[in-house]
């Protein structure tokens, strides 16, 4: 009961922080990319603008269900992220999100557009890539530390990089994916004007939809981010900033990826995540079992 408690509360906070921790990170994302592209760029506040006017718009969908499956996509991230960041259970905290980003495949697919069913195919080749490295993030966890649950890192001697090296690594690696990045960002969902399938997985979403799907991808990135963080956290208390210093340098690594980078193709995203996935992370948690 008392953790039933603390991740609805948790999911509460998270709901109204990540938006707009969110939101002001996409807004900073768009200006250091326009700088790195020789371009002035949006304010900062531009991303609440966008989304604001979206849900200031008539409400237009192609059936009745598009907007369900997005707004519970949108439900599951939210609890994913209060999951996470109350100190829940990790692998909990992966099979909700990846509910959630089921939830937004149907909802592209509900559409019958070309396009929109194109973004989709490519959006559930994204989860198949980057799905067994978070898992195995999972299982190094466990090893190192013992337990599933994020609050046990903070009673830990030691931060799980110390010796899960290679398992955040191949986290960073997939991050590229989890964040819409290039060269991984092949269902068109980013915020560039590189897409080759009009918009994608969201060609059909429009207004409050929208606006949705927008606050839905700040949530994810603001626990996407927080998965790369736990890596450094331990009982010291120091090693809170510690971890949000690394978080911001692995966040603007992200950027440069995706400002330096083409896209590929899928195939090369799906080969390329798996070897990284069983060859960092499984020679990691492989080295970890014989000491």
């Amino acid at each position: 009961m008392e953790t039933l408690i603390t991740t609805i509360i948790g999911s509460i906070i998270f709901a109204i922080a990540a938006p707009i921790i969110g939101c002001f990170l996409q807004g900073l994302d768009r200006i250091i990319s326009a700088r790195m592209q020789g371009r002035v760029g949006p304010k900062l506040l531009q991303p609440y603008w966008d989304v604001r006017k979206l849900l200031g718009k008539q409400r237009k969908s192609v059936n009745t269900v598009e907007g369900t499956y997005v707004t519970w996509a949108l439900v599951f991230a939210i609890i994913a992220g209060g999951v996470f960041f109350s100190g829940g259970n990790f692998l909990l905290c992966v099979f909700i999100i990846t509910l959630g980003s089921l939830f937004f495949i149907l909802a592209a697919y509900s559409t019958r557009s070309p396009y929109a069913e194109v973004g989709a195919a490519r959006e559930a080749l994204q989860v198949m890539s980057y799905e067994p490295m978070v898992l195995l993030v999972g299982v190094a966890m466990y090893v190192l530390a013992g337990t599933f649950n994020v609050a046990g890192l903070f009673s830990q001697p030691e931060p799980l990089i110390c010796w899960g090296w290679g398992v955040l690594f191949g986290l960073i690696f997939i991050l590229t994916i989890k964040l819409r990045k290039s060269p991984f960002d092949l269902s068109d969902s980013g915020h560039h004007a590189h897409q080759d399938i009009v918009k994608g997985v969201t060609t059909e979403m429009s207004g409050p939809t929208l606006a949705k799907v927008e606050i839905m991808h700040w949530c994810e990135n603001v626990m996407f981010l927080g998965w790369v963080g736990m890596f450094f956290v331990f009982a010291a208390g120091w090693s809170i900033p510690v971890a949000i210093v690394c978080v911001l340098a692995v966040w603007f690594l992200e950027i440069w990826i995706d400002n330096n980078f083409a896209r590929v193709k899928w195939q090369a995203m799906l080969k390329w995540a798996w070897a990284v996935a069983f060859i960092a992370g499984g020679i990691n948690i492989t080295v970890l079992a014989f000491i």
